[in-house]
Parts: C-alpha cells; structure tokens; sequence
C-alpha cells in the first residue's frame, strides 16, 4: 500500500510513499503539517494534522519560529537627542553671557551718572515750585510760606491754597542747620496732604564740604 503526499494545493504529488517515510518527511521539515496525504484507502486529499493516522505525530511538531521583519517606520532618535543636547547647551549658554554683560555694563552705566544732589535753578524754583523757608528763633522754628509766616498747625491749609492758586506741584523747602528734623517732616507730610507731587530740601554749599 503506497501513499501520495503533495504540498497544501499543489497539483503535483510525490507518490509510492509508505507510512514511515510519510513520518520521517515530516519529522525532518520535508513536510509541514498543512501539507496534504493520501492513503490506498482515502477518497481525498487530507492535511497530514487532521489525518487520523498522522495526527499525533503532527501535533508533536514544535511549531516553526516566526519570521522577524525590519520595521521600516521605526524612527533612530540617537540623532534628534543629540541635536537637542547642542540646542541645549547653546541655550544656556547665551543665556548666561546675557546676564554677565548687563553685570559688567552696570558699573559703566552708573558712572555715567551725576554725582551728588540735582542742581536747580532759581528760574526753576520760581516757576515751579512753592518756598517754604524755615528759620530758628530764639529755639523755636518759624515757617514762612512764599514770605508769610505760618503756624505749624495751619501749614496744610496755607500749603493747598498756594497749589491751588498757582498750580505748582513741587515744593521747596530751605532751612537752616539748625531746624529739628521733626519740623522738617511735618512739613513733608502738610505738603502731601496738600497735593504737592515732590518736595525738595534745598542744601547749603557747606552741607555738602566733607567734614
């Protein structure tokens, strides 16, 4: 009794097979198990794994490993985080010449400033600002607004009607050495209450010589 074996659909066959060689076909990869068998008594063809006399044998079989592909859509990113860690690097560092060049341009700046209190004029004062002198006498101080003296507690008032007439917003105060400073902030802060946007101390040049 001979047996035919022939690959799942071929129309060619291998034929005068025994059951043995059907086996060790199949045993040694000349066969796989969807391939196709004959037997003297079959009326078909039959996968060798479904045929009841090669079906243990078949079932035994390890199946074979599957093929690995190259995935063609894999992207490499060695090369973007290289192009970042550049990127990065030459971030921080013009960043970090920035800040040191407002460091060192700093000093350059400041010294390209004035020395010293701001000098005025006295076409300035006349034209902008509202003089309050403030001179002692016999220990007491005497504050005189634009000429008029003043007392202490009427200041604020005397101070918002002179804004108001003359529409000055600054004022000056000039006072000798000797005036307390309480005096002087009392002044400051009549003068704020009056509407005056800067008040200014006028200072004498010998305020200004080094001790």
């Amino acid at each position: 009794m001979t047996w035919r074996v022939r690959h799942e659909g071929s129309p060619s066959a291998v034929e005068g097979l025994t059951p043995p060689e059907v086996v060790q076909g199949l045993l040694d990869g000349q066969w796989e198990p969807t391939d196709e068998v004959m037997g003297p008594d079959d009326q078909r063809w039959v996968a060798i794994e479904n045929h009841p006399q090669f079906a243990e044998v078949a079932a035994e079989l390890e199946p074979p490993a599957p093929k690995v592909y190259d995935d063609e859509t894999r992207l490499d990113m060695t090369a973007l985080i290289d192009v970042c860690l550049v990127l990065l690097v030459f971030f921080i560092l013009t960043t970090s010449y920035a800040a040191l060049q407002r460091i060192i341009n700093a000093p350059a700046m400041a010294a390209d400033k004035p020395q010293g209190p701001p000098k005025v004029t006295k076409e300035k004062v006349d034209q902008l600002m509202v003089k309050v002198d403030v001179r002692m006498q016999q220990d007491v101080p005497v504050i005189k607004v634009e000429g008029q003296t003043v007392e202490k507690d009427q200041l604020q008032s005397a101070l918002s009607r002179y804004q108001k007439d003359t529409r000055k917003t600054e004022l000056l105060i000039d006072r000798s050495p000797r005036v307390p400073h309480g005096t002087i902030i009392a002044i400051q802060d009549a003068a704020k209450g009056a509407g005056f946007d800067q008040v200014h101390i006028l200072i004498q040049p010998e305020e200004l010589k080094a001790p």
